[in-house]
């Protein structure tokens, strides 16, 4: 049991630490969310000039973090469906609710983060100079990249429960399997 316990510890840290990578690169990118500002040139031409584009990669980068600590779990895990049988309880329950949670929450976090990057890069790398019909400048609304944060937080959280169950699951299952004690024997009725 040492063994697992230190490989279950290692894992809960890496998971955390991508986590919360995914979550402050998610903080940043809201942080540094691309505006735009109304500009007239010399001939008379108001369009719209964008700043900086550093919040496109801290999408990603958030988008990045999340995917692999996901991925991580879910690879050790073999996605529930191809490792070792779970021991019917409490324990299986939880995990299964855990497991689906945990996907949800992954796949919001994952849309609101690829969605900011997205929209925001489109304002600033790909629309440099918009000229404003209605002299205003679209920009990224506020929040996306901050519900991508919160969703984040919330994977991170149903993944360590997940782990934890699964974990205390697949042990229980292994400690069944392996009992030597004498059982009635079974014969055919002729």
């Amino acid at each position: 049991m040492g063994d697992t316990g230190r490989s279950s510890i290692l894992v809960h840290i890496l998971v955390i630490a991508l986590c919360l990578a995914a979550f402050g690169f998610a903080i940043a990118a809201e942080r540094r969310r691309s505006t735009g500002s109304i500009v007239t040139d010399s001939s008379n031409t108001t369009f719209c000039v964008y700043d900086s584009d550093i919040a496109t990669g801290y999408g990603v980068g958030a988008f990045l973090f999340l995917l692999s600590g996901h991925s991580l779990l879910m690879g050790l895990t073999r996605c529930m469906c191809f490792g070792p049988p779970l021991a019917p309880g409490g324990s299986r329950a939880w995990s299964i609710i855990y497991f689906t949670s945990s996907w949800v929450t992954f796949a919001i976090a994952e849309s609101c983060l690829i969605a900011g990057a997205t929209k925001n890069a489109y304002h600033t790398k790909y629309r440099d100079m918009v000229y404003a019909g209605n002299w205003t400048c679209q920009s990224l609304r506020k929040g996306v990249f901050v519900a991508g944060a919160v969703f984040v937080v919330f994977t991170m959280i149903l993944d360590v429960y997940f782990y934890m169950y699964y974990a205390k699951a697949t042990s229980q299952a292994a400690k069944k399997i392996s009992k030597t004690t004498p059982s009635v024997g079974m014969t055919g009725y002729a």
